[in-house]
């Protein structure tokens, strides 16, 4: 049984084009989720950033891993249906929570999010995954941007620091170089957006956005979540995020008491 917001088409979509948009997902959620940014960036946490290149304008904040710490998104991630929905759409019995990701863009910010994977910063890997990236504030230009079909590339695309534009782990040939996919006449999907919606991306989608020119804040927040076959790899230097102290094995799920099930069948 499907969650009733779920369609046979938009899962369908999803396993083929490695994206899709699910409207009014966080629906009755988005002034907690704005609760949780402003705490967020009030007190950031040790991940915190401030992803500005020289020349740039505006400010770009993004941190990691607060949802332990920050009620308002603890409360909507155990109460609100993305996981049942993720459970649709990876086709899993269940769904355990990885971690959440917010990402603001003030008015006048001129620098973009690069074109990257998220699975490749990350130490899980397997195809039942699922990002739901949630805009706080109406977007169009500055909307989250997906290659179609980039979840199912033979090599994943080389992790890079954003604002250094240096490889996040040496290259000996296993990743594809940062490809320019407006220049090469990708396939992107692209979605005008308004609050409570969110779109749904595999851990291995390429993605990125526009700066935010406009005049208005440009608040995101993420919530990645794993499904039956997500399994602890280990990559060739520190993961983002790190998760200190973990103690899991190469092939062993990720442990339930740092990574919860959220959802199961």
């Amino acid at each position: 049984m499907t969650a009733p917001m779920v369609t046979q088409d938009m899962i369908d979509t999803y396993q083929r084009d490695g994206v899709v948009v699910i409207r009014g997902l966080f629906d009755g959620y988005v002034d907690q989720l704005r609760a949780g940014v402003a705490a967020n960036m009030d007190a950031p946490g040790p991940y915190a950033s401030e992803n500005k290149k020289a020349g740039e304008t505006g400010r770009f904040f993004d941190d990691y891993c607060n949802w332990t710490r920050i009620d308002p998104f603890r409360q909507v991630i155990e109460a609100a249906p993305a996981a049942a929905v993720a459970a649709d759409l990876m086709g899993s019995d269940r769904v355990q929570m990885f971690h959440d990701h917010v990402l603001v863009k003030e008015p006048g910010t001129s620098m973009a999010t690069p074109w990257h994977q998220d699975g490749p910063y990350y130490f899980v890997q397997g195809q039942q995954t699922v990002s739901f990236w949630a805009p706080l504030d109406p977007v169009r230009d500055a909307t989250l941007r997906c290659v179609i079909g980039s979840h199912l590339w033979e090599k994943e695309v080389l992790p890079t620091r954003w604002v250094a534009q240096e490889g996040f782990f040496p290259d000996e040939g296993q990743y594809l170089p940062v490809p320019d996919p407006d220049a090469e006449a990708m396939p992107v999907a692209e979605f005008a957006m308004e609050p409570g919606d969110a779109v749904a991306f595999n851990f291995r989608t390429l993605h990125g956005a526009r700066g935010n020119t406009s005049a208005s804040r440009r608040r995101a927040f993420s919530l990645r979540l794993v499904g039956d076959d997500a399994r602890y790899v280990e990559r060739p230097g520190r993961t983002s995020p790190p998760f200190p102290g973990h103690g899991m094995r190469p092939g062993e799920r990720l442990r339930e008491d740092w990574f919860p099930v959220l959802f199961e069948r």
